[in-house]
């Protein structure tokens, strides 16, 4: 077959020709018939008489996907029908006989979108699946971080309102729930609950004696032993320090209350564990009733508080209900320390007694005790006991116990070689610079610190042993006496005697009651005996009769004081007395029983 040699040759080259698509055995086959002609028309042929020029072009696969290859035809396949696919196009193929579809190409249309997208499909989902887990763990972290910050609230809000060290409700929380119930109160007539403030007993000594670690451990199991004992409606806080406190709820009755308190003074006095050592301590109570004593809570509190300090003052481990006359003692109480600060601004309302010391052997006035009265303008003439406690509590102690050493001093300065003994509290004693200003007063007044002894009582000993061996040891250097006061009532033992190197010992008036049977009279008989196996000087306090006396002084004892003998006097009394002795001989100096 030949091809036109240029473009302008490509009409003259078309010969007449037909073509067709014939089915050959089975296979659609393009044929193409066409008469070989002279190209030019020179050479001359007789009709009828030219080759015909027969093409077949079988449309198999292997063809189609020739074609396929060279124009891009998807999936091309050949079709007798115009019958296609839901993704397939077609375009006829015309008999050129009678310009009619012979048949039909199908393909798959080329779309490069799809393409595309095929193409792009695993990157574009393995970024939506990078894009998917970036924003996860976005969403985790903002998820996580709102959990904390909401878990930070949280404990923000229980911190808040509960004690660190026991998980209790704090102080401002036990104030809402105790506001709540009184509320509830106010509401309901017969809705009666019970306020309870408890402090332990002895926590102090624990703190000392096994440090604050295990006084720590130890709130945090009285906080556990008191949760197990409320029920779901009550309430128990820790206020602070050793302080509890206890809303009782559809507690109407004395009865239930006294039961209630008794279980936590049993679940108290159970021995405590804390840092491999066994810890005892108590409880004391106070209540206050609402509606019955208050329906306030700054009132009922109060009286809460009121009959909690009664309950300390009955002797400790023991539960007080709040009533009337329990406020007025409070009330006096009060009065007294107001006043107490009043007159030690000017101390023109105070003035000191001294009470004679004699020798059990000669029965001479060897020494005396400078006793603290108080001239209240409207109670008259108070005696130590009234408001030597008060001041004690409120911290006026130090200033009154000052300014009597003082006037013990100055007043003694020309009474010889007598004793003048002045009781010191464990306040004083406590201090670290109490050794310094004994000795500066004595220094000031002109007084022989030799002749100057210092009362105190075992338990102030207890209270701070280091800091006041301390001051003892410097004072005893000095030449100042020590005298261990209420010998026998409080804890009594031969290693204080040795540790704080006694001087005297002074036997309790109650044991000098006791004298009249045979017991009582055993007691002092070994008390005496025990302090001169140590070397000690004995005196006996509240001597009243003769019997007493005489007693005293067969057994061994050196001094003697008492009513019996002497009762305090102010100190023109004792100038007057001590005048009078001081003009007789030793042996006239003789005072009767």
């Amino acid at each position: 077959m030949l091809k036109p040699k240029a473009k302008t040759d490509y009409v003259r080259w078309k010969s007449p020709g037909i073509a067709d698509i014939r089915n050959i055995d089975g296979e659609p086959v393009i044929v193409v018939l066409k008469p070989i002609v002279s190209d030019t028309g020179k050479i001359v042929q007789k009709p009828g008489t030219e080759h015909v020029y027969v093409y077949l072009y079988w449309l198999d696969q292997t063809n189609l996907k020739k074609w396929a290859k060279i124009y891009h035809l998807n999936g091309v396949r050949f079709s007798w029908t115009s019958e296609i696919g839901s993704h397939e196009i077609s375009r006829p193929i015309l008999s050129s006989r009678t310009n009619r579809p012979a048949g039909y190409f199908v393909w798959q249309p080329y779309q490069p979108g799809s393409i595309v997208l095929g193409d792009m499909i695993l990157p574009l989902l393995g970024g939506f699946l990078l894009i998917s887990l970036v924003v996860w763990s976005l969403i985790r972290r903002v998820l996580r971080s709102t959990a904390q910050l909401q878990a930070s609230e949280a404990q923000a809000r229980h911190l808040a309102f509960h004690d660190v060290l026991t998980g209790l409700p704090n102080r401002a929380l036990f104030n809402d729930r105790l506001d709540r119930a009184l509320a509830m109160s106010h509401r309901q007539s017969d809705h009666k609950f019970a306020l309870l403030f408890l402090d332990l007993d002895r926590f102090k000594q624990v703190n000392d004696t096994l440090g604050h670690p295990a006084g720590d451990e130890l709130i945090h199991e009285v906080g556990c032993r008191l949760r197990g004992l409320i029920r779901e409606e009550d309430t128990v806080a820790r206020l602070g320090g050793d302080e509890f406190a206890i809303i009782l709820n559809n507690a109407p009755s004395k009865r239930k209350i006294d039961t209630f308190c008794r279980r936590v003074q049993v679940a108290l006095n159970a021995p405590f564990t804390v840092v491999g050592s066994q810890a005892h301590v108590g409880v004391s109570i106070g209540i206050a009733r609402a509606p019955h004593d208050g329906d306030d809570r700054l009132e009922l509190t109060r009286k809460a508080d009121i009959a909690l300090y009664q309950a300390k003052r009955e002797g400790r481990h023991c539960h007080m209900i709040f009533n009337e006359k329990l406020d007025t003692t409070i009330q006096h109480r009060r009065r007294i320390e107001r006043d107490l600060r009043d007159a030690l601004r000017d101390c023109d309302q105070l003035e000191v007694y001294y009470q004679p010391q004699y020798d059990a052997a000669l029965m001479t006035v060897n020494g005396v005790e400078a006793l603290v009265r108080w001239n209240h303008p409207e109670l008259g003439l108070l005696s130590p006991t009234t408001f030597v406690p008060i001041a004690e509590e409120s911290g006026l102690v130090e200033s009154l116990g000052e300014w009597v050493l003082k006037e013990a001093c100055v007043a003694g300065r020309d009474w010889g070689d007598l004793i003048v003994s002045v009781n010191i509290s464990a306040v004083q004693l406590r201090r670290p610079n109490f050794a310094e200003q004994v000795l500066k007063i004595a220094t000031e007044a002109q007084f022989d610190v030799e002749r100057l002894e210092l009362e105190i009582t075992e338990t102030a000993l207890l209270e701070n042993l280091t800091q006041c061996e301390t001051n003892l040891v410097k004072l005893r250097a000095n030449g100042v006496r020590i005298s261990l006061d209420d010998f026998g009532t409080g804890y009594s033992s031969l290693s204080h005697l040795r540790t704080f190197r006694i001087d005297r010992v002074k036997i309790d008036r109650s044991f000098i009651r006791g004298l009249d049977d045979s017991t009582g009279r055993a007691i002092v008989r070994a008390i005496v005996n025990l302090a001169q196996s140590t070397g000690l000087k004995i005196t006996a306090e509240g001597v009243e009769t003769a019997e007493q006396t005489q007693f005293l002084c067969g057994v061994g004892c050196d001094e003697l004081q008492g009513f019996g003998l002497s009762s305090p006097l102010p100190l023109s009394g004792f100038q007057e007395m001590y005048r009078l002795l001081g003009r007789k001989t030793p042996e006239k100096r003789r005072v009767a029983a």
